[in-house]
């Protein structure tokens, strides 16, 4: 029975021995759980207010509901025009960021990791950090420096080329083209950032695994192909249900630094009409159901594409 018994305090988790042994890891834990309560959960409360009455004079667990038994500023949004195609635009941008910009990283950490003069690859990676750092107000005027229709200088160095006064490309000024510029910034800006977390993968691979896959005659692409990026995998497979989740968020001062009256039907995104409307026009309750809605849309797609890597064998990250 004692030995039995020794074994049942052994396997205890809040044992005397086990908590004089990790005890101070658990008093460190309270620093950061008392700040996601304060600033993560309290604030949920007022959650309400998208489904109360316009006030912020009063709590919204002091305010009558509004009509359409609370759903009042849902049904406006989604009559709304303005909101429609900011969701629109938002999921098309989002998109387009995840296409072209998730792979991104990855092949930068690739052709980083192949480099063998490490200085070189220093310098290569700092450079390539350094956008990451740059706010997109800053980006915003060197975008309109580069990419402006008559004094930017690639419109410039594109009239000197051909010839023609009249030549130029509309980058900042036709709705298309503005997207396509927006996407390539975003790429420019984050994705040496993004390689961090590859690169950091990328120790984990043992180097047997290279010099086994080079004995069977592998060549360079070859061990690529079968050794680092079923290495990597299990990362890209995080991270892209992460980028999943954000699907439906948006950035704020990205798009509104980078936008203006030519292009604002494409640029228009969520974030801006929650600030348009909640801000500007003191729409708390409508602004309040908008950004609900994109958090339960944004849950929905992490927990199905959560689902769907584990169905293919992936740990997720759930």
């Amino acid at each position: 029975m004692s030995n039995a018994s020794s074994k049942t305090r052994k396997k205890n988790p809040f044992s005397g021995s086990y908590m004089r042994r990790y005890g101070t890891l658990y008093l460190l834990l309270i620093l950061p759980i008392v700040f996601f309560i304060v600033f993560r959960y309290v604030p949920m409360a007022y959650i309400l207010s998208a489904f109360k009455q316009n006030n912020i004079f009063k709590a919204p667990w002091e305010l009558p509901w509004a009509k359409n038994n609370g759903f009042e500023y849902f049904i406006k949004a989604f009559n709304d025009r303005t909101f429609l195609n900011a969701l629109r635009n938002t999921l098309t941008l989002n998109l387009l960021d995840l296409v072209a910009g998730f792979p991104a990283p990855i092949i930068l950490a690739l052709l980083l990791n192949e480099l063998s003069y490490k200085r070189f690859k220093k310098i290569t990676q700092t450079v390539l950090y350094l956008p990451h750092f740059l706010s997109w107000i800053i980006i915003s005027g060197l975008a309109l420096r580069l990419f402006a229709s008559n004094d930017g200088l690639l419109n410039i160095l594109l009239k000197k080329v051909t010839g023609n006064p009249d030549a130029s490309i509309p980058f900042m000024a036709d709705g298309n083209h503005w997207v396509a510029t927006y996407v390539a910034l975003g790429i420019w800006k984050e994705a040496g950032w993004g390689t961090i977390i590859y690169l950091a993968a990328l120790t984990g691979i043992s180097p047997e695994l290279y010099e086994a896959a080079a004995v069977d005659g592998a060549g360079r692409f070859r061990r690529i192909w079968h050794v680092t990026l079923p290495g990597l995998r299990p990362t890209i497979i995080t991270l892209l249900i992460m980028n999943l989740g954000r699907i439906l968020g948006s950035e704020f001062d990205r798009p509104l630094a980078l936008s203006n009256r030519l292009v604002t039907d494409v640029s228009n995104v969520i974030s801006i009409y929650v600030y348009q409307r909640g801000i500007q026009n003191s729409q708390f309750s409508l602004s309040t159901a908008v950004g609900l809605f994109q958090s339960v849309v944004g849950v929905i797609f992490l927990i199905a594409a959560n689902s769907l890597a584990k169905r293919m064998g992936e740990r997720g990250i759930m």
